[in-house]
């Protein structure tokens, strides 16, 4: 019966993750420009539509990312979009 072989050595290539990591570190704001508003109702739909008036949405990607309701008619969400339409 043959024996099965061992894996290589990976002491190499984690070496090789370890540098690339820290020479080109993560994009902790992703690719997209964020900006969280807590408005009332009514102003909230004024300044969404707003940012899709500004950086329309088939060149930005703009969209709203997440939405709550809060007490009374106070509404806080989060809009995104692309930092340019490049």
């Amino acid at each position: 019966m043959a024996k099965i072989p061992a894996g290589p050595p990976l002491d190499g290539l984690r070496r090789q993750i370890a540098r690339h990591r820290r020479e080109h570190p993560a994009r902790s704001d992703g690719l997209f420009v964020r900006e969280t508003f807590r408005l009332e109702r009514s102003a909230a739909r004024a300044k969404a539509r707003e940012w899709f008036d500004t950086w329309p949405k088939a060149a930005y990607w703009t969209e709203v990312e997440s939405w709550r309701q809060l007490e009374g008619d106070e509404i806080e969400f989060t809009m995104r979009r692309l930092p340019s339409a490049d």
